[in-house]
């Protein structure tokens, strides 16, 4: 009988292979479009900077991108819950179009940054949208088959994105503005992909938006943000700005929290968080996401400054990483999809991570370029192995009304944990660096104008400074990033505490070994099952106000909404306890004798 009445209820489309796989081509392109555009900068900024002015905002140029993708990132799930993924996708991929248009057209540092920071916004909705739309379409079984080229996009990105932007600059006949330029017309074509392509029915959602969660999670995200961004550089971290940027994120948080609790329909529901699944993933993937970037950002600096390579030529020495993501991606996920089994792989994944980064630790000046591609190759093993399973293991443990939610929190909380990553690394360094400077100088007997605090160039002007300089400047660097490795260190084993406490739930899907069917019901059971249902269907809508558990006990059967209790159970009646009856009952009835089914009104 609840077989039955399953069978009534909107049955969720089974897509083909080759249907997801087009689908898919959208995405990734999209993805791959928007998270190039956050790289391509880096190796360009120098000129960009050159050209514009404004030394003292260099980092944000960066780091606006990076502020706005974090704190958007679980707006954009709600939203699609709302308006539908299909037009939340587009509209950010208009917003990655709109943004790279102006930030080439910039005049001044002040417009640049504003439409770096506009352009994040569109990274975060497509970022967090693809994953929200592979899981409408593709079952938590399945979606290990697809989750490694997902993975494997952001890898590709760090590697095109200096390449690209190394090969623009070189080129005077096309100039740093093409940085922005040239991710367009591929976005364009994502854009026309997804059109055609991805068919997701129409669903029927509550329209309310939770504007004070929006505005509270945002403001206490962004306050971290630029504490962290900020602190040790435009202001003391011992300071008035210190202190008040730190009230003002936990005061929002406070809000946030508040907010959340008593929303009619929150952005990340207070639910998610009684999910074990949900916490466990989500502090994963935050201690993936510090780990991972400040790996990928910091580790082009070493290749430049201390090893003296060109931008391309670093760019070159990533592809151990990216073919270790791949690869690690694409075969876990195919092992996941055969045998249902998912729990090692982000646990030895995290593994794998630490170790990466304590190899990477160990770099120093004259480290060989055959010991840095197997450092990085371990790295990128290991988080190809990690980063779609975490995802792929919260989608299995949500319910399908929060899968929208959960995939952008946990998005969400890498993105953060990226984001602290970065500025938190970038703190080390900074001070590990001058302290070191200082030391040497000293030792060395060496005065310089501003003593330890020397203000560093270009990667090219570092190589060209005096014998003396130059080395303690590149031991100094050395010493500085092996400090920030190891700080990556615990951080992933962090992460590795928190996949090993996950629960391997079974995979929903197709392929998952069923119990044996059970036996037929026979005639007489099935009209005795359609007659029950009819008279409880009776039952419901004859309650005229009073209270009753059948009626609470029908009306869960339906979509939470804003509705009376009393006219959701009645809803409940009309579009499956009844139909399914009178589908029992005319299944026992002989075919050439209708004799019971018109009987029952």
């Amino acid at each position: 009988m609840v077989a039955q009445a399953q069978a009534a209820s909107p049955a969720r489309r089974q897509y083909t292979h080759r249907e997801i796989l087009e689908v898919m081509s959208g995405l990734m392109l999209a993805m791959l479009t928007s998270m190039i555009s956050t790289s391509v900068v880096g190796t360009a900024l120098p000129t960009i900077v050159g050209e514009l002015g404004g030394q003292d905002q260099y980092s944000w140029v960066a780091s606006a991108t990076m502020l706005t993708m974090t704190v958007s990132t679980p707006l954009w799930g709600k939203l699609s819950d709302l308006f539908g993924r299909k037009l939340l996708f587009q509209t950010a991929l208009g917003l990655f179009v709109a943004a790279s248009l102006v930030a080439g057209l910039s005049q001044n540092m002040g417009q640049l940054i504003a439409a770096r920071a506009v352009q994040g916004l569109g990274v975060g909705g497509l970022s967090a949208l693809s994953q929200v739309i592979l899981g409408d379409i593709v079952s938590p079984r399945e979606r290990g088959r697809y989750s490694g080229y997902m993975g494997a996009v952001f890898g590709i990105s760090t590697v095109a994105g200096p390449l690209l932007g190394g090969f623009i600059v070189d080129a005077d006949w096309l100039g740093w503005r093409w940085c922005f330029y040239v991710v367009v017309p591929f976005a364009l074509v994502a854009f026309l992909v997804i059109q055609r392509v991805l068919r997701l029915p129409p669903v029927k959602r509550n329209t309310s938006i939770d504007i004070w969660g929006a505005t509270t999670i945002t403001a206490s995200a962004s306050g971290l943000m630029l504490l962290l961004t900020l602190g040790g550089t435009e202001f003391e971290w011992n300071s008035f700005w210190t202190y008040a940027l730190s009230a003002f994120t936990l005061l929002m948080l406070a809000g946030a929290v508040l907010s959340e609790r008593t929303a009619r329909n929150p952005i990340l529901p207070p639910r998610l968080f009684r999910n074990r699944t949900f916490v466990l993933t989500s502090l994963a993937s935050l201690f993936v996401g510090m780990a991972m970037f400040g790996a990928m950002i910091y580790l082009p600096q070493y290749l430049q400054i201390v090893k003296g390579l060109s931008p391309t030529n670093s760019g070159l020495m990533t592809l151990p990483m990216v073919f270790g993501l791949f690869l690690s991606g694409v075969i876990s996920g195919k092992i996941v999809t055969d045998t249902g089994k998912w729990k090692i792989f982000p646990v030895a994944g995290m593994l794998l991570v630490a170790l990466g980064l304590f190899l990477l630790s160990r770099l120093h000046v004259d480290s060989s370029q055959w010991v840095i591609g197997f450092d990085v190759a371990i790295l990128g093993i290991g988080l190809g192995m990690s980063m779609q399973m975490l995802i792929l293991a919260a989608q299995n443990g949500s319910g399908l009304r929060d899968m929208a939610a959960t995939t952008s929190g946990v998005s969400f909380f890498r993105s953060l944990g990226g984001a602290v990553g970065v500025a938190a690394f970038g703190a080390i360094l900074n001070n590990r660096l001058k302290a070191e400077m200082a030391e040497m100088l000293k030792d060395a007997h060496i005065a310089l104008p501003g003593g330890g605090d020397v203000k560093l160039g270009s990667p090219d002007a570092i190589q060209h400074l005096p014998g003396p300089i130059k080395t303690i400047v590149l031991e100094s660097f050395t010493r500085g990033l092996e400090t920030v490795f190891l700080v990556g260190v615990p951080i992933a084993l962090l992460g590795f505490l928190a996949a090993l406490f996950l629960k391997e739930l079974p995979l929903r899907g197709s392929s998952t070994p069923t119990a044996p069917a059970p036996k037929p019901l026979s005639k007489d059971d099935l009209v005795l099952a359609g007659l029950l249902l009819e008279l409880i269907a009776q039952r419901v809508e004859r309650v005229n106000g009073e209270r009753s558990a059948l009626l609470t006990a029908v009306a869960k059967m339906a979509p939470p909404d804003d509705r009376p209790e009393r006219e959701r159970a009645r809803t409940v009646a009309q579009t499956v306890l009844r139909p399914t009856s009178r589908a029992l009952i005319a299944q026992a009835s002989p075919p050439e004798k209708d004799l019971v089914s018109g009987g029952i009104s």
